[in-house]
């Protein structure tokens, strides 16, 4: 007996000790997977989505916000007639059938079957009383102010992963800070594996997205629209813009391109919309050109305003090409102030040819062209200029006038603010201030990124671009009580290798008031058919809007 009871000992020991090495492996070495997989049983770890950030107008109106939406989902498990609540949701949500019955099909407790509906949708789905439809609440972006501004502010889409992602725009350029963080939680689950609504662990991790505060003034914005689309359709442009930037701080006051879309909904549009012309378009700006070349001339005293030229009796050849004016008129011995009032092409090749290759390309890099402004909107490009030693004779007589370089309007509105503002040229923004989730303000200030002319150089230019509007082609249109600096601009475009002898670019640049610019402003149409002059189309709507903004900013007569 007692060898037995040795050997019951012995098995009862080791069966004693085989127990407790497992209950110490479950325990404590699988403690965490069994927990998870527990918690797995009758939840699981769902995303709880940031709150996106508002965007909102130098007012403090909010022209981008956000609006209570909600996923529709189904259990598949209790859905009985598969076939008709497929037709049913459907017809209801306005989707494919097939979608809707491929995700009945699905051996799940849980399948979304669309996103981002209303609570009208959600109520009417309610209505019809089907087993095994459930929401989910959440939000989408809201544009209150519709199509204004599209092109400045983009719109919110989804990237590969099916994620909220923002395109163009602002909505592209800030949109990390726009997202927030993404936070999560355990969605507890019923018996039927259908989600509790009200039975959510604690989020961790969430942080909802920043605020931005504009600089955009909403009234000029739309005085700035309405008045482009009347040009467009007044001048028949193919599509037109207008850019009024504080020469002063960089700030961008309105910005509007035409044709635009709808980013609530930008899916119906075409994409070749979705960009911004305004900083992804090249041109040659033509005439527009001539106060940048002239400014550079006059800062290295190359020339003074009663500079005489000595080759402006005629049209000028030089690389097989011929150079003439725009009106075939030459004005010989003709000082550089009447220069820019006749706009006078061979005038600009004389004043270019002063200034040299090697002074021409550092005044354009000094005045921003070629490169980047930094405005901070998503999807700005820039042709950088040619190395030197790939320039020709021709080129450097061309550029004096704004041909056979490209460049983006926003490079040219820049540009020329730095003239209006004392020679300092400022580096242009939309963002004025970043609203953190708690409210907190973190104001973002003007910044200057170079400073191409001296105070002197840009007071004297001034006066020759006040001259050249009030005694210039375009100076019927003028505002006669205020003294106005401006440049109209009519720019051949190229076409396989020559330039269009029909179809031009019509433009008009300026500031005002010329004595203490408030605002600088580019108007451009594309191609109009109502004449192919600057001077008769882009300048009187430049001198509509102008005035409209002299009276909205209180400002009085010069005169």
């Amino acid at each position: 007996m007692n060898w037995r009871y040795k050997l019951l000992l012995i098995f009862f020991s080791a069966l004693f000790g085989l127990i407790t090495l497992r209950l110490y492996y479950w325990q404590i070495v699988r403690a965490s997977d069994l927990s998870n997989m527990g918690e797995m049983q009758y939840g699981q770890i769902v995303k709880i989505p940031a709150k996106r950030g508002e965007i909102k107008t130098q007012d403090g109106f909010p022209i981008v916000t956000n609006k209570v939406s909600y996923t529709v989902f189904v259990n598949p498990k209790e859905v009985k007639n598969k076939n008709e609540t497929s037709e049913t949701l459907a017809s209801t949500l306005g989707i494919d059938v097939a979608s809707v019955s491929s995700s009945l099909s699905l051996d799940l407790f849980w399948v979304p079957i669309a996103k981002e509906i209303n609570i009208d949708k959600k109520n009417e789905i309610e209505k019809l009383n089907i087993r095994g439809i459930g929401f989910e609440q959440g939000y989408s972006r809201l544009y209150p102010e519709a199509s204004m501004a599209a092109h400045l502010l983009g719109f919110l889409g989804k990237d590969d992963n099916g994620e909220d992602k923002g395109y163009f725009g602002l909505e592209g350029y800030y949109d990390r800070l726009l997202r927030g963080k993404d936070g999560e939680a355990v969605q507890i689950r019923d018996a039927f594996g259908k989600p509790i609504l009200a039975s959510l662990s604690q989020v961790s991790g969430q942080i909802n997205g920043s605020s931005l505060i504009l600089t955009l003034d909403r009234s000029v914005q739309f005085l700035v629209e309405n008045k482009l689309k009347e040009g467009i359709e007044k001048y028949g442009a193919s599509s037109g813009m207008v850019g009024v930037m504080n020469p002063k701080t960089g700030e961008i006051i309105a910005l509007a391109a035409f044709p635009t879309f709808d980013p609530q909904k930008f899916f119906e549009y075409e994409e070749k919309l979705y960009k911004n012309p305004f900083i992804t378009d090249l041109y040659e700006p033509g005439s527009t050109f001539k106060p940048l070349i002239m400014s550079a001339a006059l800062n290295s005293k190359v020339v003074t305003p009663e500079t005489k030229c000595n080759i402006c009796s005629g049209p000028i050849t030089m690389g097989g090409y011929t150079i003439h004016t725009w009106n075939d008129k030459y004005y010989n011995d003709i000082n550089m102030v009447d220069v820019i009032m006749h706009s006078d092409n061979t005038g600009m090749v004389f004043v270019a040819q002063k200034l040299g290759l090697d002074k021409a390309l550092s005044y354009l890099g000094k005045f921003g062209i070629g490169t980047l402004t930094g405005i901070d909107l998503q999807g700005e490009i820039s042709s950088p200029l040619k190395p030197k030693e790939n320039w020709y004779q021709v080129d450097l007589a061309t550029i004096g006038f704004g041909q056979g370089i490209s460049i983006t309007p926003i490079e040219l509105l820049s540009s020329i603010s730095s003239i209006a503002n004392e020679g300092k040229r400022m580096e242009p923004h939309v963002v004025s201030a970043v609203e953190d989730p708690e409210g907190m303000v973190s104001k973002i200030y003007p910044k200057q990124v170079d400073a191409p002319i001296d105070a002197k150089t840009a007071k004297v230019m001034t006066e020759i671009m006040v001259n050249a509007v009030n005694k210039g082609e375009a100076n019927y249109a003028r505002l006669k009580d205020y003294r106005i600096a401006g440049k109209t601009g009519t720019a051949s475009i190229p076409i396989l290798g020559h330039y269009d002898p029909n179809q031009t670019i019509a433009s008009f640049v300026g500031f005002a008031p010329a004595e203490n610019p408030k605002f600088a402003m580019l108007v451009i149409f594309d191609r109009p058919t109502a004449s192919i002059y600057g001077a008769e189309t882009a300048a009187p709507v430049f001198f509509s809007i102008a005035k409209d903004l002299l009276l909205y900013y209180g400002i009085s007569p010069s005169r």
